[in-house]
């Protein structure tokens, strides 16, 4: 092991053994199995996300049995996707762990090195900036800009929090979430001046983006905000159709009156805590 490492970290030879029998499996799949032959980077690319998104459910839901399972499904399609790229000559998974630790040993010189940091916001800047000296040093043109590498495919609102933490790390933030209010008031004010359904649908946009600012500089977090707030409207809509089902009947046969009704009904029982 790296002396660099925790050296009371001792790595289990059951855990080494286990996860060579993983990539062995893997490999024996791609080999053998029709389906797994035939797949390829972009066939799984779908499979990849939302594997992600399962795990990341249940953190939310703290089923921790359930993200044990998950994270093993992550991990199948980190070994997978490597056993792919290396049959085409690309990569190997070795090349895919050498990597990754040389790269989080090269980007943490607060643990590794000698430099000093006062806290997580100069560990973010030391970060990007490693980044930049990276490309630089691997002779890797300098990007079009701090926001070129953000993925595309990230859901709007983590997408949209995480260009706001990267230009924040390079200086280009409000200097508090007062200051972030102040712009979700400016564009209310837009969107309620829009004229046209493009103006609305743009300033729609900027009226949520600056709302991600607001809760990113209040120390919240967007995405989960409003997943949680899905879940519960779920949750209550549940009850209402519940409720009327008892009645032998379906939304579509209660008034907005009714419903509305249940509704409230719902909210009470949770502050209730039933």
């Amino acid at each position: 092991m790296d002396s660099r490492f925790d050296p009371a970290f001792q790595p289990d030879d059951r855990l080494r053994d286990a996860l060579a029998d993983f990539v062995a499996l893997v490999r024996h799949l791609r080999r053998d199995c029709p389906w797994d032959r035939e797949q390829t980077h972009a066939s799984t690319r779908s499979n990849l996300l939302e594997e992600a998104y399962e795990a990341a459910d249940a953190i939310d839901r703290e089923d921790w049995s359930d993200f044990s399972k998950e994270l093993g499904d992550v991990l199948l399609h980190v070994v997978f996707h490597s056993v792919i790229a290396e049959g085409d000559g690309r990569f190997t998974l070795l090349d895919v762990v050498t990597q990754e630790t040389e790269k989080l040993v090269r980007r943490h010189p607060h643990v590794f090195g000698d430099a000093a940091v006062s806290g997580t916001g100069e560990v973010l800047a030391n970060w990007e900036a490693i980044k930049v000296a990276e490309r630089a040093a691997q002779g890797v043109a300098k990007p079009k800009g701090v926001l070129s590498g953000l993925p595309k495919a990230l859901p709007a609102l983590v997408r949209a929090q995480r260009t706001q933490e990267k230009v924040a790390g390079v200086g280009f933030d409000f200097p508090d979430a007062d200051g972030a209010w102040a712009k979700v008031d400016e564009e209310l004010g837009e969107y309620r001046a829009a004229a046209t359904e493009q103006q609305r649908q743009a300033e729609l946009g900027d009226v949520l983006f600056a709302l991600v600012n607001h809760a990113r500089l209040s120390g919240l977090d967007a995405e989960a905000a409003l997943q949680a707030t899905n879940d519960r409207f779920a949750r209550r809509f549940g009850h209402v159709e519940a409720r009327l089902e008892g009645q032998g009947r379906s939304p579509k046969d209660a008034t907005l009156d009714e419903m509305d009704a249940l509704w409230d009904e719902a909210k009470a029982e949770e502050k209730a805590g039933r």
